[in-house]
């Protein structure tokens, strides 16, 4: 049996300042992915720059850099099947405007940048972000009932 496929969500600043962590979580787990790693951490600006180093040299880097150092954030291992594209369905579009009603960032985003979460976009972005929070020790297995 193949392994469930993992992914990297984030609950960035905003979310944590809205008080919605539950509200995310409990979306995450309606949707058949299972939380094999969490935590929290307020970044450093230098931290967020290597994470978000794929960006670099575009406009909205050092605001997106300040944004997401501003305050504590939550990683988040997800796994199950199809694990990237279900949390990218169930965060919405990138835009709060554009994402569709009763997703994540629909309802608890602000603007593009303040979108209240982040999920990898591909299985190689997924393995290169859960591998800048997570190591391996820090990922669990268990059943769900």
């Amino acid at each position: 049996m193949a392994a469930a496929e993992r992914t990297l969500a984030m609950i960035k600043p905003d979310g944590i300042e809205k008080g919605v962590i539950g509200d995310i979580i409990k979306r995450i787990e309606d949707a058949s992915l299972k939380i094999v790693g969490i935590k929290m951490h307020h970044l450093k600006k230098s931290q967020v720059e290597g994470f978000y180093a794929v960006h670099k040299g575009k406009p909205f880097f050092n605001a997106l850099c300040a944004f997401m150092s501003s305050g504590p954030s939550i990683a988040m291992v997800l796994e199950g099947d199809g694990a990237i594209a279900n949390w990218r369905e169930v965060m919405g579009a990138t835009d709060p405007d554009k994402a569709a009603p009763g997703t994540v960032r629909s309802d608890f985003g602000t603007n593009v940048e303040r979108n209240a979460v982040h999920g990898s976009d591909s299985p190689e972005t997924a393995k290169f972000e859960l591998s800048y929070f997570f190591d391996d020790n820090e990922i669990v297995t268990y059943e769900w009932v």
